[in-house]
């Protein structure tokens, strides 16, 4: 890793462990510990915000550069040495409470939550880079579901064949489709490989056959790839999962040095797309989380809490 770039995550509170895998805090962690406000996977799916681990074991390499990102971008390089998988769990949770020992004393976090804070027991395997390149990755989330961590990874879609050759899925499984169709997704997405289109489509074939919960999600951007609700459409029935999240785009972190305050698409223009992708699906918004401009996509009586739908207790 670069010098320059590894003191650029530390100065935006990434910490990084053997180059390639990183935990940061998530705003809506600190919101929860702070101000009982919680994030949108809180409210659709069951997990704690203050006990989620944000993490990404491959922050070295991403095959877009979206638009809408707002990770730090553009600096993909080698790894030689990759870390182990209980190794580099340990290491981030440890990282982790480091980060959290902030809060500590603070008087308007309570002492119980605190405590659950050191521990997380959800691990969000999407913080930056595309994590499904670590070839450990099926170690990795044994070794999370061993510990009874719920585990949620994300996906751009454009490595088919490595999410294929999984032994082990995550409990929920993310699937970003930022564009209707090829034209939109180079706009989108600016892929740096010339048959990203063609994977993701791959990708979209391949999730029928994975036996966990899925959900393709559409990061929505005013003017950029709003709209083509037909188009939308299609691409979800071929995914047939069993939820779809309509997301707009907001503006922070490194998207704001391409893209403006007028691409966010209001809370009532996702609803409104929301509801027409769900009649052409047959799904309803299942839940909506108006101040993060995103809502849930399902058939009616689906049970969106993951650790009810697994059967596990808090």
């Amino acid at each position: 890793m670069d010098e320059d770039y590894r003191q650029l995550l530390i100065k935006q509170q990434y910490r990084v462990y053997k180059d390639h895998a990183a935990v940061k805090l998530c705003h809506w962690m600190k919101e929860s510990l702070v101000r009982g406000r919680t994030c949108y996977k809180q409210d659709f799916y069951g997990i704690s915000s203050h006990r989620c681990l944000q993490m990404t074991p491959a922050i070295n390499e991403c095959s877009h550069m979206c638009q809408f990102c707002w990770r730090v971008m553009g600096h993909d390089f080698e790894v030689n040495d990759w870390a182990e998988p209980k190794d580099m769990l340990d290491n981030l949770i440890e990282m982790q409470r480091k980060l959290v020992t902030g809060f500590n004393g603070d008087d308007r976090v309570s002492k119980e939550k605190y405590e659950e804070a050191r521990h997380p027991n959800q691990v969000a395997i999407s913080l930056a880079g595309e994590p499904i390149v670590y070839p450990y990755l099926s170690d990795f989330l044994k070794e999370c579901h061993n510990r009874k961590m719920m585990t949620f990874l994300v996906t751009n879609g454009t490595y088919p064949e490595r999410l294929e050759e999984l032994d082990v899925l995550p409990r929920q499984l993310y699937v970003t489709v930022a564009a209707p169709n090829e034209e939109v997704y180079k706009r989108t997405c600016v892929p740096k490989i010339s048959d990203g289109w063609e994977r993701l489509m791959r990708t979209l074939d391949l999730l029928p056959s994975l036996d966990t919960r899925k959900v393709i999600r559409h990061t929505l951007v005013r003017g950029l790839n709003f709209g083509y609700v037909d188009e939308y459409a299609k691409l979800d029935e071929r995914a047939d999962t069993q939820m779809v999240e309509p997301k707009g785009f907001v503006f922070v972190g490194g998207s704001r040095y391409k893209l403006s305050m007028a691409n966010m698409p209001s809370f009532d223009e996702i609803m409104s797309f929301s509801t027409d992708l769900g009649e052409r699906l047959g799904m309803e918004v299942l839940k909506q989380k108006p101040e993060s401009r995103v809502t849930l996509l399902g058939h009616p009586g689906l049970e969106t809490d993951v650790r009810k739908y697994y059967h596990l207790d808090e």
